[in-house]
């Protein structure tokens, strides 16, 4: 019998058949497809042509790499389209045929590519009030037909392109939210299908953004620039090979129009009386528009996108329109998002509606916005996240926002002309458009639930850059990101996203080595606010994002070139983090007996005892009202148990990572220092009964997470978490860094009846109250709706989400054994009642499933290898581990779910 294998799934830098790359040395991964079991790649040849031939040819490669293969050809040129297909040879002598053709074409990889110039269409303004949106436009003729046309576009603010009538592309939130000052995205557009031959019109709108809109917190304004630009350029290639380009320059026009205030915070006003029909048409008359002013901006900051677009994605009508107890029409889409509303509407010119947009309703059931400064916080600028729309009175009008977005699963609609019918609106949400990768369910209805929240938590923080919220702050926390890298890989393909956000961070990072709260920092020296945030960073778990995300990444992904990208960064903040141990706090050096052991000083120098941090934020216990109390106290004593904890686990890190980049030396350095922080640890903060102080459940996770203690001690911290654990009534006691900790080190340590027995817990504070509460994502608090029902918090914060790793790790039983899951380690762990099991994470190899059932007394377990990898399997009763190729495996054993069950009672 004649076997097959075919190549599938092409795609460069990730991404598939991507338009306006500026990577030099792009790197080819491909996927295997075969009818038979065990396959392996052993060699593989790629061919990669142009327009005039092919430019290189690997030949056959002895190699089983079928991810990130790099480019090895010519020089690459800016504009070119390039076409490559592979070919590869499997064990046992099958070979494929060539691959279907897939292709990437080139960016501008030099400044000197940008002909175009940087345009302002504004006049005089007044830098602190809000400013319509200025729309730009000019016409041009092409005497020829048209071949091939590309648009490479930025701008300083949002910008939304139109060409002769219709919008181009489908992104949104253009050009993205990087390091302004360091690093500007870019976009390119196929606008070959609408152009014409004789008049044309180009047109684009542009609003505040990032660039000078409300961003962060203290939703500062003006934080890159007062006034916006515009950066486009389109080249054209006829038929006969000649070329034509129309760029920015003074023959622009521009004016303003229907949209009156544009806020990524605030949200839209917008009059359709003022709208101007068919603006973006060569016919329409521009006689009044204004002539823009050509600006000198760099062209040094340009970078292609590298990430996934935002666009527009799921949409959902109302499920209910609601009448509240204080006579407010509300429409409840069912699903908290980040996005907007697009409604149909008609009525009377002049007449405006409000949309007003929340999360949640409060204990009575009236519409409410939860987001105001807790006490004793001084009161902030309020959030309004609101849609105003003015009728033009012409039959039946559709409107939808264009720079905002808002987190929201309640709207309160106010002015509505009639009565509001469900149809007539839709929620769109709104994120970068990565595939999704993870999926999971099981017979618990709830903890299905839970994994789905967690999705859609992701989806509505993953907006270009990773946010703590898509409501209140919307900024790039660092520590939220750390914490969630590994679990976001698994739920969907992060590799782009966070390689563009990781070069911002260390775009942002400051020359010393500290890495700032928030990546992109819109905090500037110049700001009133710099003080404080200058004092407090440099925070272990919030900077130490700097060293773990490229690590998760390469984990996941199986991706050198990411760490050796930020090797420098990583190495800086370490640098910095080191530099810091050498000094002991002054509260430390008038009250020495609050060390365990002061008989060693060697020890202190290995300690981190310096420094503001953020600790171990939101635990249970720590509600917003112990906010300032918490800060005052880290402020004055800082938190030396998680920051040496941190300390030692980057330690841990940087040696791995010199490892893998062949740096023998350094790794030798960062694990001695490894040690001496482990021993240090050990001896200034825990007991020889393993307890230590604070007494917390997230002292214990960290003391067994990070390894911090000698072997022989590791019982005995496990013994006072569960102490803990079992006081606390199987109740969740860890904050943001610990949670995603939790249960995995319970099951690692040989309890995961106790994991499940948290992971089952619906009473506060668990994962399980929050689904019953009706929740559809993931709270920032773990009491975000209290028993009595009054609101607290953030409804939409993804960081708790870090159980999703132990569904795939644990329950599932989906492991890492070899970077980018080239080897997968298949050890489940049934238990908490759970009757079956299936989970799936498609990798960069194929898709791994893993399914179990338990019936009568047998655990049946099957799962999917996908070609060119291999696994090894653990079945729960702790026989050998069986090793298996890729194909389908099906496998069976005694499990006694009765029993397991028995042991947390």
């Amino acid at each position: 019998m004649t076997h097959t294998i075919i190549v599938t799934a092409l795609t460069c830098e990730y991404l598939t058949n991507p338009l306006g790359i500026d990577v030099k040395t792009p790197r080819l991964s491909w996927q295997l497809t075969a009818d038979h079991p065990n396959v392996s790649q052993v060699a593989y040849h790629i061919q990669v042509s142009d327009d005039h031939g092919v430019v290189w040819d690997s030949g056959k490669v002895d190699s089983c790499q079928s991810v990130l293969v790099p480019y090895r050809g010519p020089t690459l040129t800016s504009r070119q389209r390039y076409r490559w297909c592979v070919r590869v040879w499997g064990n046992g002598e099958h070979t494929s045929d060539w691959s279907d053709e897939a292709w990437w074409e080139m960016g501008l990889l030099n400044t000197s590519d940008w002909q175009a110039q940087w345009i302002d269409p504004e006049g005089d303004i007044d830098p602190e009030a809000f400013k319509p949106a200025p729309y730009l436009r000019r016409t041009f003729t092409l005497d020829q037909p048209v071949h091939s046309a590309r648009i490479y576009a930025t701008a300083h603010g949002l910008y939304e392109l139109h060409l002769n009538e219709q919008r181009v592309g489908d992104q949104v939130m253009t050009p993205g939210w990087t390091s302004y000052h360091h690093r500007l995205q870019y976009q390119v557009y196929d606008v070959t299908d609408l152009l014409n031959t004789g008049q044309n019109a180009i047109g684009a709108i542009v609003g505040d953004g990032w660039w000078r809109g409300k961003v962060g917190f203290e939703s500062l304004r003006n934080v890159y620039g007062e006034r916006l630009a515009l950066l486009l350029q389109l080249h054209i290639t006829h038929q006969d090979g000649s070329e034509t380009t129309i760029t920015t320059d003074e023959d622009w026009k521009t004016t303003t129009g229907p949209i009156i205030k544009s806020d990524f915070k605030d949200g839209e006003i917008y009059d359709a009386r003022h709208e101007m029909p068919h603006w973006d048409t060569p016919d329409f008359d521009d006689g009044r528009w204004k002539t823009v002013t050509v600006v000198n901006h760099s062209y040094n900051r340009l970078i292609a996108e590298i990430a996934p677009p935002v666009r527009k994605k799921e949409t959902f009508h109302p499920i209910n329109i609601i009448t509240t107890p204080s006579g407010q029409t509300v429409l409840d889409f069912g699903q908290n998002i980040s996005g907007w509303v697009r409604m149909s509407i008609s009525g009377t010119a002049g007449t405006t509606i409000k949309l007003t947009h929340g999360e949640t309703l409060d204990q009575n059931g009236n519409f409410v916005i939860n987001f105001k400064s807790p006490p004793p916080l001084p009161e902030l600028d309020p959030l309004l996240q609101e849609t105003h729309y003015t009728l033009k009175g012409q039959g039946i009008e559709v409107f939808e926002p264009h720079f905002t977005s808002h987190g929201f699963r309640y709207v309160w609609l106010e002015g509505y002309p009639g009565i509001p019918n469900p149809h007539d609106f839709t929620a769109i949400a709104i994120y970068s458009d990565m595939p999704q990768t993870g999926t999971f369910a099981c017979s618990s209805k709830q903890i299905t639930q839970l994994h789905n929240n967690v999705v859609w938590s992701m989806k509505g923080n993953f907006m270009d850059i990773p946010t703590d919220c898509p409501t209140r702050e919307r900024a790039g926390w660092t520590a939220d990101a750390q914490v969630f890298a590994r679990t976001g890989a698994t739920l969907m393909r992060t590799s782009g996203f966070f390689n563009k956000w990781i070069q911002d961070l260390a775009a942002d990072q400051k020359p010393n080595g500290i890495v700032p709260h928030f990546i992109p920092d819109p905090y500037q020296p110049t700001h009133k606010e710099r003080l404080l945030i200058t004092r407090t960073e440099g925070s272990a778990g919030w900077g130490d994002a700097v060293v773990m995300i490229p690590w998760e990444l390469y984990w996941c992904f199986g991706d050198t070139d990411i760490l050796e990208q930020q090797y420098s960064s990583m190495v800086a903040w370490f640098n910095y983090v080191h530099q810091r141990s050498q000094h002991t706090h002054w509260v430390r050096k008038i009250t020495p007996s609050y060390w365990l052991d002061t008989s060693q000083p060697a020890h202190w120098q290995h300690l981190w005892d310096t420094n503001y941090h953020w600790g171990e934020w939101l635990e249970p216990d720590k509600s917003f009202a112990h906010i300032i109390p918490g800060i005052l106290y880290r402020l004055v004593f800082s938190s030396p148990t998680v920051a040496s904890a941190y300390y030692k686990h980057i330690a841990d890190v940087m040696t791995y990572t010199a490892t893998v980049l062949g740096k023998p030396a350094e790794a030798r350095y960062y694990r001695q220092l490894s040690e001496q922080i482990r021993a240090a640890y050990a001896a200034m903060f825990v007991k020889p009964d393993g307890s230590m102080e604070p007494d917390t459940q997230a002292s214990y996770v960290r003391l067994l997470q990070f390894n911090l203690v000698p072997d022989e001690m590791r019982p005995r911290v496990v013994q006072q978490l569960l102490r803990l654990l079992h006081a606390a009534d199987m109740h969740v006691g860890t904050g943001f860094l610990s949670t995603g900790f939790l249960c995995r080190v319970l099951a690692e340590e040989g309890h995961a009846d106790v994991a499940y027995a948290l992971l089952n817990q619906d009473t506060t504070p668990s994962w399980l109250y929050a689904i019953n509460r009706g929740a559809t994502t993931i709270w920032e608090m773990w009491e975000a709706i209290k028993p009595d029902g009054s609101i607290e918090g953030s409804h939409n914060h993804y960081s708790k989400g870090t159980i999703a790793e132990f569904l795939y790790r644990i329950v599932a039983g989906i492991e890492i054994g070899a970077p980018g899951y080239q080897h997968i380690i298949f050890q489940p762990k049934p238990g908490g009642g759970l009757t079956w099991v299936k989970a799936s994470h498609h990798s960069m190899y194929g898709e791994i499933t893993a399914a179990w059932q338990i019936e009568q007394g047998t655990f049946n377990f099957e799962v999917v290898v996908p070609p060119n990898t291999t696994a090894e399997i653990h079945l729960p009763d702790n026989s050998a581990p069986i090793s298996v190729g890729s194909g389908q495996h099906r496998l069976s054993c005694v499990w006694n779910q009765q029993e397991e069950l028995s042991r947390v009672a």
